[in-house]
């Protein structure tokens, strides 16, 4: 069954191979895992020393990339290159310092990615479905979110000089990346078309205007992702897909208006058009690659007009914003991770996991660690389970199997996956437990069995990692609000709070 999924993660999975270390074989006496235990004591005895203030910050949020989605994406880029999925050691298991982060919200057991990304980028716990307002700001309320805006990270290195991008796979007005930007009451007034009219009434804007016109957004160095209907009028046709139109109620062409505020810079929408692009030439960048959220990673060598990478993206952002002899502030996001938790489909949810490690793995190559802090963690988990006791090797998008690979049934007397959600679109009728033996459970469109039937799976509420190397890194330890990455992160970047 993994060798249906090889052709997909394997080259991604070997970028991963920034050091020997990560591919070694897996120990097999007693001898051998005492020597394995030894030598990573004595990595960490020697651990580097770091300045305590950083150049450069490079923020990685996966978004829904529980511990569970970490373990499983590392068996994965193991597997897919024959070795060990298990002992595997990807980018983010090397960085140097870890933490728990509470993921809860001001208002909410389990999170939204609106709350968390605002936590992390503004230091503040707030309510789920608000970016960038504090938790005074009440949902739907455009009075109380213009009163409590928050200054993100981004803005707060703009102030300071700083050059500063951001770089995800989902759209660019949705909830992550709009938080290094925008201020809104509500996370889905992504156009003017998602709002109330009471609301623009009231001086609130749509997040795609706050990117263009807003104080931080239009002072972006670098900003790649998807979402381009909220920047088109609906009476303008996409460029890639003849038969879509933009959402824009107003009338308005936000890249027209991005490009005439930017004379110089340059706007992309393929990934040819982004290969032209000249780092060196310091002119702002906006590459745009989909009316909504850009393609998953197995998909995206499908797309006719051709999609970047992330690490292809974060190569190109690390390279533009370098340009800056003060320092810069990236924030990139592996979005699509979630959506396919969401789906209730592994498969694409740890292929772009893969992918997402394979960005760090690149960034960690480009960057002096002495001069730039990375930092790596997820907004929220999801409900996704590793369970049933299979063998060490077996494939972890396999049906369990036991000793000598046999086939471990459940009281129906079917097979069931290593994988699995506690609810979503995988649920089936009590019953009637569809048999996992008699499908491909590798196949991209596989959805694992689920408990509770839900029409979308949902977030999980278990702390998250925060994992990074680099300047001020040591302090990520323990279990920690999340909130206190902004701070951590500002202390730094520019030293300690006033």
């Amino acid at each position: 069954m993994l060798d249906r999924c090889l052709s997909v993660v394997a080259a991604m999975a070997l970028a991963l191979l920034v050091a020997p270390a990560t591919a070694q074989p897996a120990p097999g006496t007693t001898e051998q895992y005492r020597k394995q235990a030894v030598a990573e004591l004595e990595a960490l005895r020697s651990g580097p020393s770091r300045p305590a203030r950083a150049r450069n910050v490079i923020l990685f949020i996966g978004d829904g990339m529980g511990v569970s989605t970490l373990t499983a994406g590392r068996i994965l880029a193991g597997q897919s290159l024959g070795v060990d999925g298990e002992s595997f050691e990807t980018a983010m298991d090397r960085l140097e310092h870890t933490a728990l982060v509470k993921t809860y919200s001001h208002d909410a057991q389990v999170s939204d990615s609106a709350p968390t990304a605002t936590a992390i980028l503004a230091g503040v716990k707030t309510r789920n479905s608000v970016i960038g307002v504090g938790p005074e700001a009440l949902e739907n309320d455009c009075a109380s979110g213009l009163a409590n805006q928050l200054p993100s990270l981004l803005a707060i290195a703009q102030q300071a000089g700083l050059a500063t991008g951001v770089v995800t796979t989902t759209g660019i007005t949705h909830a992550t990346p709009a938080a290094a930007y925008a201020h809104t009451p509500q996370r889905n007034w992504e156009s003017d078309a998602d709002m109330p009219a009471e609301a623009i009434e009231q001086g609130c804007r749509d997040i795609a205007r706050q990117l263009i016109e807003g104080a931080v957004g239009s002072r972006l160095d670098v900003t790649l992702g998807g979402g381009r209907s909220a920047f088109l009028p609906n009476t303008a046709r996409d460029p890639e897909y003849a038969d879509r139109t933009g959402k824009r109620k107003d009338g308005r062409d936000l890249i027209a208006a991005w490009q005439a505020a930017n004379p110089s810079g340059t706007f992309v929408w393929n990934a040819a058009q982004l290969a032209t692009f000249n780092p060196a030439s310091e002119t702002r960048l906006l590459g745009l690659f989909e009316p909504s959220h850009m393609q998953y990673e197995a998909d995206r060598a499908t797309d006719a007009a051709g999609e970047p990478s992330l690490a292809e993206m974060v190569e190109l952002a690390i390279a533009r914003l370098s340009r800056n002899g003060q320092g810069f502030v990236l924030l990139v996001e592996g979005g699509r991770i979630d959506h396919a938790h969401h789906g209730g489909n592994a498969y694409r949810a740890l292929t772009d996991t893969v992918a997402f490690d394979a960005a760090i793995a690149r960034a960690i190559e480009l960057v002096d660690l002495d001069q730039t802090l990375i930092v790596t963690t997820a907004d929220h988990s999801h409900t996704l389970t590793i369970s049933g006791y299979p063998d060490r090797g077996n494939p972890i998008f396999g049906t369990v199997a036991g000793g000598a690979r046999s086939a471990v049934l459940a009281r129906d007397g079917k097979a069931y996956t290593t994988l699995g959600y506690a609810n979503g679109p995988g649920a089936f009728a009590p019953g009637e437990r569809p048999d996992p033996a008699a499908v491909d459970t590798a196949a991209p469109d596989y959805r694992q069995q689920a408990t509770v039937p839900l029409s979308g799976e949902t977030h999980g509420g278990e702390d998250v990692v925060v994992r990074a190397s680099g300047p001020g890194a040591h302090l990520f330890r323990g279990t920690i609000e999340q909130h206190t990455i902004f701070h951590v992160v500002r202390e730094a970047l520019l030293g300690s709070e006033p």
